[in-house]
């Protein structure tokens, strides 16, 4: 029968706990919200939504077509321009997702015949980009630069190392510089994604790279996504100019995919300037997770210690995983669940986003409901 392997994987997902359900949220929810990626608070924000409906109303619904065709608005160029220049960088292409951005950055930078080595930790889009990718890729050990530097040091060639900034799953921060050095050891490229680190690390919330000391160098590409910081929808490759021409010449999710809608474009463009002039609010997003952290730890879980505005709190099974998250929602409060195969070590967590616009009050309930509902 066709796909009937289906009703065998969804029996086995079943038996497994590892069900997955959508849980559509209303425009008012009452949830206490822990879950989303709205790091900074600007989804809501009046400035970003009145930039998402000034562009809806000047350019219409949707970009009408492929970047190269008629996608392209003044807008979209406004957003790479100014994207680039708050993050430190020489150029920007924006995609119509933060996947479709990485996607793009990993296939069209590494050509037949190049090694790419990718982070054990990564997110899938940049292991689906590996995925095809023509070049070969190499998994190596999590956050480790000298791992990086042996597997640069087999292959002779075009070679590009990848990695996220700030991992989704325990909010960990790569080593940056460390990366760095091992791939300018070999003369490879340095490609990071950046979605966790916009608007929470670096000076303003300019990212990771920035705080590395790494904006703007000529051997270091960054894709973000403007769905969490920012408040939007939408991806970006910030890099050198002549990367960027690359990808418009070569990257296929750019070439052939729909431009990102005005209205996403409009929204993500009044969070960066906002986020030009409202600068600690990146402070805030960074103090708001180091002290759900120490009041998690004190209440007796076992919380990693985030590096940026993630925090992960471990759970004995995906069973309990997922009874637990049922269990805070219904005391109020929403708060993410990963467990396998999301999760690379197989270890099932609560994942709980540190918001800018957090109150104290609100933090302390937080940690009261995760507390009195552990399994």
């Amino acid at each position: 029968m066709a796909f009937g392997w289906i009703d065998e994987q969804a029996a086995a997902r079943r038996r497994a706990g590892l069900v997955r359900t959508l849980r559509p949220r209303p425009a008012d929810s009452p949830l206490l919200d822990l879950a989303s990626n709205d790091y900074l608070g600007l989804a809501r924000h009046p400035e970003v939504v009145a930039g998402a409906e000034a562009a809806a109303r000047t350019w219409g619904a949707g970009a009408t077509g492929s970047r190269l065709v008629t996608g392209t608005t003044e807008l979209h160029t406004a957003l790479e321009r100014e994207l680039a220049d708050f993050c430190g960088f020489e150029a920007a292409l924006v995609f119509s997702s933060g996947y479709a951005a990485n996607l793009a950055a990993v296939t069209a930078l590494a050509p037949h015949g190049s090694l790419i080595v990718s982070d054990a930790g990564n997110h899938a889009s940049l292991i689906d980009g590996c995925r095809l990718a023509r070049g070969t890729t190499q998994v190596v050990a999590h956050a480790d630069p000298d791992a990086v530097r042996k597997a640069l040091g087999t292959h002779d060639g075009p070679a590009l190392a990848v990695s996220d900034t700030v991992f989704s799953v325990d909010g960990d921060a790569a080593p940056l510089a460390g990366l760095a050095e091992a791939c300018r050891e070999h003369g490879a490229g340095l490609v990071v994604d950046d979605a966790h680190g916009l608007g929470v690390l670096g000076a303003g919330g300019r990212g990771a790279p920035h705080a590395a000391g790494l904006a703007g160098a000529d051997d270091v590409v960054v894709t973000v996504t403007l769905s969490k910081s920012l408040g939007s929808q939408g991806g970006a490759v910030l890099g050198p100019a002549r990367v960027v021409e690359h990808l418009v010449n070569a990257a296929r999710t750019f070439i052939f995919d729909t431009g990102l809608a005005p209205a996403a474009a409009g929204a993500a463009l009044a969070a960066v300037r906002l986020l030009g002039r409202e600068p600690e609010r990146a402070a805030r997003a960074r103090a708001v997770a180091t002290g759900l952290h120490a009041r998690l730890t004190a209440a007796g879980l076992e919380a990693v210690r985030p590096d940026a505005a993630v925090v992960s709190v471990r759970a004995p099974s995906p069973e309990e995983a997922v009874r637990w998250a049922a269990d805070c929602r219904a005391a109020g409060l929403f708060v993410g669940c990963f467990r396998p195969p999301s999760v690379p070590d197989g270890i099932s967590r609560l994942r709980l986003t540190a918001r800018a616009d957090l109150t104290e009050e609100q933090i302390e309930r937080a940690v009261q409901v995760i507390g009195g509902t552990r399994p």
